[in-house]
């Protein structure tokens, strides 16, 4: 096995940030593209929706790829493939043409983030695992926090053509850099792993498995699922611009840092049971708050304790998911990503039903209280061990 110290981190941090950015940058850009096409904000959204619904999708099959030919070469060669359909977005003609590049490129992004923990699951003893995990989430982090804001400055001085080249440039580089570390980097393959069911059927047999992807739809149902509503919730309540709303937001980032600095700490001070049960908490008890609150002000701490919450209760289900089928790890962690992402789409629909019955404070201290039920029930759930 691979030491850790020939991990490729820094390279997988850098296609990590690439695609969360690929996923983010857009948000500030909608109305420029609008006005370039000459249509609404509202039909230009679908670009959104193109690059993370292939993303979703598109796990269950990348997963077995990467086992069966290499997790750094299809990282490679999915970068290069995200970096081509990126670039080309710069010279869409048509929001029709947009729209099926975003596809593309969400497509291609699929790959770069879960088998990035795949390889890192290959590479890195379990005991070091979360706290290994936690660096190469700091590029995600730092998407979280930076794509938003530099989508818009970058937005206003190039054009919203310009932030795609740029994107698509720097996915070049990294695949450049990345192709030169391929040489010297053993790829472990599974000749044995083929594009059938029967790894997924063998999660699906295993309680153990069962009950991590099943906590995994609920985090992304439950944990996931009220941020894109925090958003307009600040908007309507506090009456605050959508340019210090995004500010406000980006708060979350910083929980999320502070998690990816701290992680050594916490993990050895509190063990996995504990992070889930205290992210939990952390969670439901700043999301109270953001309802409770009487000045926006507040709002700013509530998010950074969202994002610190989010990150303990999600990194500890990270490090486990790498662990449900060690022989074709790309594949464990596809489904586990898959299930991130169904809760997440689910969630997106049920709090906002929710909204529309008993409006957002409503809505968020219903989230609270399952996000509370949720920890104990990730408190019992055995640990680890019981994987085999």
């Amino acid at each position: 096995m691979s030491g850790p110290v020939t991990l490729p981190l820094t390279l997988l941090a850098a296609a990590g940030f690439l695609s969360s950015a690929g996923a983010r940058v857009i948000d500030p850009l909608l109305h420029v593209i609008a006005t370039d096409f000459g249509t609404t904000v509202p039909a230009v959204s679908i670009v959104v929706a193109a690059f993370t619904l292939p993303y979703g999708l598109c796990q269950l099959v990348l997963g077995p790829l990467g086992d069966r030919f290499g997790k750094l070469r299809l990282i490679l060669v999915m970068l290069v493939c995200y970096a081509l359909a990126t670039a080309a977005c710069a010279l869409a003609g048509s929001l029709p043409a947009l729209t099926l590049l975003r596809i593309g490129a969400g497509a291609a992004s699929a790959a770069l983030i879960p088998v990035s923990f795949a390889i890192i699951g290959d590479s890195v003893p379990y005991a070091e695992r979360q706290v290994t995990l936690s660096r190469f989430l700091t590029g995600m982090v730092l998407a979280q926090l930076l794509a938003g804001p530099l989508g818009g400055v970058f937005g206003e001085y190039v054009g919203w053509r310009g932030v795609f080249l740029l994107l698509g440039a720097g996915a070049l580089v990294v695949a450049a850099a990345l192709g030169r570390r391929l040489r010297t980097w053993s790829d472990r393959r599974h000749a044995g792993t083929d594009l059938t069911l029967a790894n997924y059927l063998m999660l699906a047999r295993r309680p153990y498995s069962r009950r991590l992807l099943g906590l995994t739809f609920f985090d992304g149902m439950l944990l996931m699922g009220c941020f894109p509503f925090l958003a307009p919730y600040m908007h309507e309540r506090f009456g605050l611009s959508y340019a210090a709303v995004g500010l406000v937001l980006s708060c979350a980032g910083l929980g999320a840092l502070a998690y990816t600095r701290m992680a050594k700490l916490l993990v050895s001070r509190l063990g996995e049971a504990r992070m889930m049960l205290a992210g939990t908490w952390l969670m439901a008890a700043a999301l109270g708050a953001a309802v409770l609150t009487s000045h926006w002000s507040a709002l700013v701490p509530a998010e950074i304790g969202m994002g610190m919450g989010a990150m303990l209760f999600h990194s500890v289900l990270q490090a486990r998911a790498t662990e449900m089928l060690p022989q074709a790890r790309a594949t464990g962690v596809a489904a586990f990503a898959f299930m991130l992402f169904l809760g997440c789409s689910v969630g997106a629909l049920a709090i906002g039903a929710l909204i529309d019955a008993v409006g957002y404070g409503g809505a968020f201290l219903l989230d609270a209280a399952a996000i509370l039920a949720l920890g104990g029930v990730a408190w019992l759930m055995p640990g680890r061990s019981a994987a085999a």
